[in-house]
């Protein structure tokens, strides 16, 4: 693992992502096709999930303390989606849905929580009280060096949208019974911002990646790097495409 070389000004930077001399190698070879559709594609293929013009050992994988859903709207455009990114680095963890396709959600088995702001929504650090209060299948708290608690939840729902299509998602029946997460105000690197908007609204794998470090802060130990590997493509995206806007200036 080797810290990411980006200015200092960005949030991005301190970050202890693997390797990405995959990625340059990649990038010098050129645009290929992906080997499922057929589609020209740069490191890997946001409509199929496929690699292009790298290996598996190429692209770490990395471990997710809580299973998560991603439910896209049917005209989020795919290649401005950071979904993708998530399924290829955490396959194992991260499952995606196009809308209306919803997965099965079952909080009498599971401790479910959906990742949206609201005048209801609730911080990570009351998950613990709020699972504790409402007569649902509980964790308990663990015994250890640092009196650390378990996980509240074991599922994770986040929406893939732009600001402007989510209510058909929110509004959604299936969605109602599941209490909300809003994260704490961060600003965004993501360099396709949605016209309008503040620079609070965060990519979807920026919000996964947010909202894993503050959980594992709250509810586990000290943090130290465990999900910076989901930020792979995005950090290594965000240095090339801010290097071009440098040598566009320049011209």
């Amino acid at each position: 693992m080797s810290e990411d070389p980006q200015p200092e000004s960005s949030a991005l930077s301190g970050l202890k992502i693997a390797s990405h001399a995959p990625l340059d190698d990649a990038q010098r070879a050129g645009r290929m096709k992906c080997t499922r559709c057929g589609c020209s594609r740069m490191f890997f293929c946001y409509s199929c999930g496929a690699l292009v013009g790298l290996q598996p050992g190429d692209v770490p994988r990395v471990t997710l303390p809580v299973k998560i859903d991603i439910i896209k709207h049917p005209n989020e455009t795919d290649g401005k989606s950071t979904a993708v990114q998530a399924k290829l680095l955490a396959p194992q963890d991260v499952t995606i849905h196009t809308y209306p396709c919803i997965p099965e959600l079952d909080q009498s088995t599971e401790n479910i929580v959906l990742v949206f702001p609201g005048p209801d929504a609730m911080s990570v650090e009351e998950l613990w009280e709020y699972f504790c209060a409402d007569g649902r299948p509980r964790v308990k708290r663990v015994k250890g060096e640092a009196e650390s608690l378990r996980c509240p939840i074991q599922r994770v729902v986040f929406i893939d949208s732009t600001w402007n299509q989510t209510s058909r998602i929110i509004t959604d029946e299936r969605l109602q019974a599941l209490p909300n997460v809003e994260l704490k105000s961060r600003k965004t690197c993501f360099w396709r911002r949605q016209k309008g908007s503040p620079d609070t609204y965060l990519a979807t794998i920026e919000a996964i990646y947010y909202f894993l470090k503050d959980l594992h802060c709250h509810y586990f130990c000290e943090y130290t790097g465990e999900y910076d590997n989901l930020l792979f493509f995005f950090s290594f995206l965000h240095k090339l495409i801010n290097k071009a806007k440098q040598a566009a200036g320049k011209a």
